[in-house]
């Protein structure tokens, strides 16, 4: 009986532990973590940047995937960059300047003046679900993250196309020096 009586009592501290383990909206914030934003599959791979310090608040305020980030498909893709920084980037250039874009029909690559390269991920209403910096990827990973997250079936609304910003006419030369 007394046996019984520590280990429940010992399973009771440890699920009370677990419950006032996670942290609250205010204490991720101060933590520097969003934690309506925050998947815990992304805490998984702070290992591979040398972060493991803050694997353990991370999981805290963290919301689990719906799916696991590998499975998750989306309609669409806009691939926003800015043609000026394509000698800090050389990778995205050779991507965007490559024939690998016409292999994705549900990709977009819009020309925004003075952008870092980000992606941006759409549902098929054509509302962006997720944004992603692609500063530090290769043109094997921009490509390779295309055929798995973009939808197959091509079930975006427009094909891959090029859209560039509109010139004024006051600015005539301002961005043709920004044209691929």
């Amino acid at each position: 009986m007394q046996k019984l009586v520590l280990l429940t009592s010992c399973l009771l501290a440890i699920s009370c532990q677990q419950i006032h383990a996670e942290f609250t909206a205010a204490d991720c914030r101060e933590l520097g973590f969003i934690k309506a934003q925050l998947m815990c599959s992304s805490c998984e791979k702070l290992d591979d940047f040398g972060l493991e310090t803050l694997k353990t608040p991370c999981k805290q305020c963290c919301t689990l995937d719906q799916q696991p980030a590998a499975q998750r498909t989306y309609a669409k893709a806009i691939l926003e960059v800015c043609t000026c920084k394509f000698r800090a980037y050389p990778q995205i250039q050779a991507f965007v300047q490559s024939g690998r874009p016409a292999k994705f029909p549900n990709l977009q690559i819009k020309y925004v003046r003075g952008l870092d390269p980000v992606v941006k991920l759409l549902d098929a209403a054509g509302k962006v679900q997720e944004t992603l910096s692609i500063t530090k990827w290769n043109t094997d990973t921009v490509e390779e993250f295309f055929e798995t997250h973009l939808a197959k079936d091509g079930k975006g609304k427009s094909s891959y196309s090029v859209v560039e910003e509109a010139v004024d006419d006051d600015d005539d030369d301002y961005l043709l020096t920004n044209k691929v």
